[in-house]
């Protein structure tokens, strides 16, 4: 097997200071590794290195000449001028079908194509970035927080093309989720090392901390050993009669010390602790008739639903379809278009989102604005210990916020909001930019407690821990789900499993139809074929749509009939292919 990417001891510094040190790993054919780190490990600095956009300080870098090198980065490189088709031809100069042919993997329709870049949706455009990046045809990818914002149809529809892929990637992530579905191996860097692990995320985190488990208490019965040596070293090292002998423990002290098992310092967060609410059992928002939109023009309309404290809801559609925009609303950022939304009378709302991030003071020191924003009830000692749990201590609570990262950034807002003890919380895309262990302990808190939780999120594990019901934004209209969120994303991924299916026999009509149909008779059942296909098509949709909107009703007739619609469809599909063959 052909090795396509070869890294040995790099080393990275900016300004003195040591981004990584020692990073050695190999990628070959076929290889699908998940790349993780904590924030600032230099993840995306070692993917520019890569690239040639950076140089290393130290250390070789080694790329075949057989690697044909594809990279999706975090920042966007839509003209604001051109059409998503003109984008997909001028990153790969191919002709528009087949621009036209892996946007259809995507589901991006030509009327999405036809509009400026620029116009569509952060979602849209990260759809279309991956086009443009698959049309040149890579062999190896460098994937950089591909699901950062991706809606759940997206990062199902990239997984799945990840999974047939035929080459080599790399992906860097912090959602766990798409990392456990996509990559069969793991590599984590670090300031001063990089470690490979032969198994996908889950595995190896498992395996992480009992190596880390098993170092701890090692050292711990070293620490009892050198404590009992340095003991008797404390007595008798100036005695005559025991000096020789205080010497040569003091030599199996030094010994000791080298057997000493080197923990790099943990930065995960093992536990958040939201102070819950007192008397809460009736409603704390109910929406009557909503109407929400831009410039008085509304995209989702009819929106009807209650709330109780308590409960936690997950957000849920495509982008673009007006999830922010629901919560943009409800905070009061945009104006209502129609009807109304009512909170309990005495809520107390913290709204969490990229852009209350973007308004934060940069000026201002992380620690002043914990105590800012913290209820005149906690005394500093609880500030202090929710900056811990946040990973805030000592001199990290002294910097300006201008100089946090996009995750410690997040991590700050989260543990100020949560010390103004709202009992209303709106989280807008919580977990992007947070490491997995800050994102399963806020999962966690959220789960145990009793105040009100509207979210939108991409991470499934954080979404599938926290959420007791749905609210689906698609086509203009919102309505409440009371299913549970593995059946959502269940039914959601058989829907897009059968569009695919679809797509593949359209695709596959298109480039084939006219090399085939040899004679007149044939063309003739074919395209009967066809007809009937679409026409079964066409029914099994609207016994699929009708289940949609009925799903506490059970019609044994109607399941009767959708089993005969697969079953002929099937046998139709395979007939079709056979006399095409």
């Amino acid at each position: 097997m052909s090795i396509l990417l070869q890294v040995k001891n790099l080393k990275k510094e900016y300004s003195g200071q040591t981004i990584f040190s020692g990073l050695s790993f190999s990628v070959a054919e076929k290889q699908k590794i998940g790349l993780v780190g904590v924030n600032g490990a230099g993840k995306s600095t070692l993917f520019r290195i890569i690239i040639g956009e950076e140089q290393v300080d130290e250390g070789e870098l080694t790329i075949n000449e057989s690697a044909h090198i594809a990279y999706l980065k975090q920042s966007d490189d839509c003209f604001k001028t051109e059409t998503g088709l003109e984008y997909l031809i001028r990153q790969s100069a191919c002709q528009d079908w087949q621009a036209k042919k892996i946007a259809s993997k995507f589901e991006i329709d030509e009327q999405k194509l036809s509009d400026l870049a620029d116009n569509l949706s952060g979602g849209w455009r990260i759809r279309l970035r991956l086009c443009g990046m698959l049309l040149k045809e890579p062999n190896l990818l460098l994937l950089d927080e591909p699901s950062n914002y991706l809606d759940l149809n997206t990062l199902i529809l990239l997984e799945n093309y990840l999974n047939s892929y035929k080459g080599s990637f790399l992906i860097i992530s912090h959602d766990r989720q798409f990392l456990k579905n996509v990559c069969k191996e793991t590599i984590e860097i670090s300031k001063n090392s990089c470690y490979y692990y032969p198994g996908d995320i889950e595995n190896y985190l498992i395996f992480k901390k009992q190596k880390l488990a098993t170092a701890i208490k090692a050292n711990k019965t070293l620490e009892k050993q050198q404590e009992h040596w340095q003991e008797f070293v404390d007595r008798f090292r100036y005695k005559d009669s025991k000096a020789k002998q205080a010497q040569a423990v003091i030599k199996k002290i030094a010994k000791i010390e080298k057997k000493r098992v080197n923990i790099e310092e943990r930065s995960g967060i093992s536990r958040i602790k939201i102070s819950p609410i007192k008397g809460k059992k009736s409603f704390s928002l109910r929406a009557d008739n909503l109407a929400i939109g831009y410039d008085g023009k509304a995209i989702v309309s009819k929106i009807d639903f209650i709330s109780r404290f308590g409960e936690r809801l997950a957000i849920l559609g495509l982008n673009g379809q007006g999830k922010t925009t629901l919560i943009k609303t409800l905070v009061g950022r945009l104006q209502i278009i129609n009807g109304s939304f009512t909170f309990a009378k005495d809520a107390s709302i913290a709204y969490h989102g990229q852009e209350e991030m973007d308004l934060m003071n940069g000026l201002e020191q992380a620690g002043d604005f914990l105590r800012r924003l913290a209820s005149s009830d906690i005394s500093n000692e609880g500030i202090l210990k929710m900056a811990g749990d946040f990973l805030f201590r000592d001199e990290e609570l002294k910097k300006p916020i201008s100089v946090l990262s996009g995750g410690e950034r997040s991590r700050l807002l989260l543990a100020g909001l949560l010390l103004s003890k709202p009992n209303v919380l709106i989280l807008d895309e919580p977990t992007c930019h947070l490491d997995f262990d800050t994102s399963e302990a806020l999962a966690q808190a959220l789960k145990n407690w009793n105040g009100l939780v509207l979210f939108a999120s991409h991470d499934r594990a954080f979404s599938r821990l926290v959420s007791t019901g749905i609210i689906e934004i698609n086509e203009g209209k919102a309505k409440r789900l009371h299913e549970d969120y593995d059946d959502y994303v269940n039914r959601l991924e058989k829907y897009l499993s059968s569009k695919v299916k679809e797509e593949k026999i359209k695709n596959f009509v298109v480039d084939k139809k006219n090399n085939y149909l040899e004679n007149k008779a044939k063309k003739r059942e074919i395209n009967s074929l066809e007809k009937k296909i679409l026409k079964i098509e066409k029914q099994k949709k609207e016994l699929l749509d009708y289940f949609l909107e009925n799903y506490s009703n059970y019609d044994l007739d109607k399941v009767k009939k959708l089993e005969k619609l697969e079953k002929s469809l099937k046998e139709s599909e395979n007939l079709w292919l056979s006399l095409q063959e």
